[in-house]
């Protein structure tokens, strides 16, 4: 998973972090564990996360709409599959 803005694409982590820390939505974190207990690198899980996150933000903004916590919830629960495979 290559990032074309890696300044970008850490302030997107944060946001996946940010999630974790305050458990919301609590699939963020279930999904964090699954994929480690699976053993993925944690830089890898908090890559995906953040393809899951900017999807959403992506799609948010490109549709004009507000945020889809089932679609969200969907993706991650798709993981290690990403929104675009």
């Amino acid at each position: 998973m290559e990032e074309t803005n890696p300044y970008l694409g850490e302030k997107i982590i944060e946001g996946v972090r940010q999630q974790i820390a305050i458990d919301d939505p609590p699939e963020v974190k279930e999904t964090y564990d699954r994929l480690i207990v699976d053993g993925h690198p944690e830089k890898e899980v908090f890559k995906m996360l953040a393809c899951v996150l900017s999807t959403e933000m992506f799609e948010m903004m490109k549709q004009n709409r507000v945020f889809d916590r089932q679609l969200y919830v969907r993706r991650l629960l798709e993981l290690p599959t990403l929104p675009w495979e």
